[in-house]
């Protein structure tokens, strides 16, 4: 089993984050306002279950899943991209 991470997590600073948004192909507006969000972290990690709410001023994002179960983040709240992701295992 994985470390427990359940806490709340802040946001300290970003490197390239820019240069790593143009790597995924964001737009160049969504691309400046991500980098000036400051977003902090809530994870809530429960046994094989993890919940990890990303907050910032401007919107809220929870993503919800099974460790070692595939899932699809639907990031359409955030930038239009659905996701194919496997919960990983530590």
């Amino acid at each position: 089993m994985p470390p427990n991470l359940t806490g709340y997590y802040r946001f300290v600073s970003q490197d390239n984050m820019d240069g790593y948004l143009r790597a995924l192909d964001i737009n160049v507006a969504l691309r400046k306002l991500v980098c000036l969000l400051k977003p902090d972290k809530e994870i809530i990690h429960a046994g094989d279950h993890m919940t990890i709410r990303t907050i910032t001023s401007l919107r809220n994002y929870i993503m919800d899943f099974d460790l070692g179960k595939k899932f699809e983040e639907d990031l359409g709240p955030v930038d239009g991209r659905k996701c194919q992701v496997r919960g990983l295992r530590g």
